[in-house]
């Protein structure tokens, strides 16, 4: 496994792992998939200071042609949109559901932990819905604690669902 920036070539199977997520209704307020065209202004809105890492597998093979396989990835985004917040960003995590519960998430939130400071990223805050125990308990065995519980914000398919704020010092 190896981790890398993303680039925009990337972003359909980014969109895949994205999409991938939505029925599970565990990790995302997005009720139906979404397009690559429609992610792209998010894509570019990353910058070094904001980056999208993605976790691969493969490598080229014998005849110099890629054979990578993206299983994962994680961006961070400016928290909040105001400059007062500078040193904050947001991070999100997703995950090939074939590679779920196999390291992958821990791996790219560490080095994303890990880079923050070169980021001149001091505190990271990540949302997640509080029925995803799996999301939680990833975002803890990395120090997160929670700053913040909003009540009942979601409604996923006729059932409210509460969304954890949860964060860390870096």
């Amino acid at each position: 496994m190896k981790i890398r920036l993303a680039v925009e070539v990337d972003l359909p199977q980014i969109i895949e792992i994205y999409n991938a997520a939505i029925p599970s209704r565990l990790a995302t307020a997005d009720l139906k998939p979404i397009t690559v065209e429609s992610r792209r202004a998010w894509f570019r809105s990353h910058d070094a200071r904001y980056p999208v890492w993605v976790i691969t597998i493969g490598d080229l093979d014998i005849s110099g042609d890629q054979n990578e396989k993206i299983i994962g990835w994680l961006s961070l985004q400016m928290f909040y949109g105001r400059p007062a917040y500078h040193k904050t960003a947001e991070v999100s995590v997703y995950v090939d559901p074939e590679w779920q519960g196999k390291g992958v998430g821990q791996q790219l939130l560490s080095y994303a932990i890990a880079a923050c400071p070169k980021l001149a990223i001091s505190k990271l805050v990540g949302f997640v819905f509080a029925h995803n125990a799996a999301s939680c308990r990833l975002f803890k065995r990395q120090g997160f604690v929670e700053w913040g519980f909003l009540p009942q914000v979601a409604e996923l398919d006729g059932v409210e669902q509460s969304l954890m704020i949860l964060g860390k010092f870096i």
